[in-house]
């Protein structure tokens, strides 16, 4: 499930970096956006099922609550660093081009990061309270999302206005509303995490089901003449579309369960490979694709030479994955004798 979403951000941001300015307003490049569009919830998504499984994990070894909420906002703390690091290391690989507002623009990381220490009050709470919290949270946060939009936000420090609210000139990744997708996969991976294993069928049954259910319903209350709020953007802060895109993602994980369980092979994947490495494949591929290196060819080819180019870039990100995957097996296996 990670490794097609790193390969859906692959061809969006290759595309984006790569097409004619004369082309952006034609099908293949529209529909390359759109489905690209579906990268940030997946990885936010994912990235809350996988503090939900590190929770229940805590859960298991730490009764104390207040110790699991500090051990939580470590884990928070750590992506909140990376994704700094991650800033320092485009605005060097931008030079001579480099800006200095690269240094404290919020992309997906700082917004993870940010949720990730918000929602770490969910690490005090056991089972079932914890799915209900996580999905009143995202809920809460869905709903939100249009309100702080409109509030008067021009008095504000304006980094403070990019971490919190969408809008024009702010933050591509702020709190309103993209953490409620967090929130959701909190709420799903604490389930997934709990489900028997023989009951883990039905499980993805009922997944696809809501979540077939949940792209319904946002369509539909997407498309009433009138609305609950005054102002709201779709594609920017509609609680209609973060419905539609949660339930999205269920179907995707239910599809990912499918494949992995019944349809793939025991061998080699490159798409688990991609996703076992997703943090080392975004934070590569940005640099290749938006670089200055790249600077001579951007925004200047056609639209299959941006598809040989994506092709070009994917394949160059599963080779770097099976190297790293084969290195740490090798260092793994000359370490286990010396173990032993």
């Amino acid at each position: 499930m990670r490794g097609l979403a790193v390969v859906v951000m692959i061809q969006c941001h290759t595309f984006n970096s790569f097409t004619r300015v004369n082309l952006r307003e034609g099908g293949p490049y529209v529909l390359s956006q759109f489905i690209g569009g579906m990268a940030a919830p997946l990885f936010l998504l994912m990235a809350g099922m996988t503090s939900a499984f590190q929770m229940e994990s805590l859960e298991r070894r730490e009764p104390g609550r207040l110790r699991r909420w500090i051990i939580s906002l470590k884990r928070a703390g750590y992506i909140l660093g990376i994704a700094f690091t991650f800033r320092f290391t485009n605005w060097v690989f931008s030079v001579p081009h480099a800006n200095a507002s690269e240094m404290t623009k919020v992309d997906i990381l700082n917004c993870m990061g940010v949720g990730m220490a918000v929602l770490a009050v969910a690490a005090m709470f056991r089972g079932d309270a914890r799915t209900r919290f996580a999905v009143l949270a995202g809920l809460a946060i869905a709903a939100a999302s249009p309100l702080m939009t409109n509030l008067p936000w021009s008095g504000t420090p304006t980094l403070l206005q990019e971490y919190l609210v969408p809008g024009a000139g702010r933050g591509r990744f702020p709190f309103f509303p993209w953490v409620a997708y967090l929130a959701f996969g909190l709420a799903l991976g604490t389930m997934v995490k709990r489900a028997p294993a023989d009951r883990f069928d039905r499980l993805m049954q009922w997944c696809m089901l809501i979540g077939f259910g949940m792209i319904f319903t946002g369509q539909y209350f997407s498309n009433l003449p009138y609305s609950f709020y005054t102002n709201a953007n779709f594609w920017l802060d509609s609680p209609a579309l973060i419905v539609i895109r949660v339930g999205i993602c269920m179907m995707i994980m239910a599809g990912a369960y499918l494949w992995t369980e019944y349809g793939a092979g025991m061998g080699w994947s490159w798409m688990q490979a991609m996703g076992k490495n997703s943090l080392m494949v975004y934070w590569v591929h940005v640099m290749m694709v938006y670089g200055s290196l790249v600077q001579p060819i951007k925004r200047t080819l056609s639209i299959p030479g941006s598809a040989l180019a994506t092709v070009l870039v994917t394949a160059m990100m599963v080779a770097l994955s099976a190297l790293w995957l084969a290195w740490k097996a090798r260092k793994a296996a000359l370490r286990a004798p010396i173990a032993a």
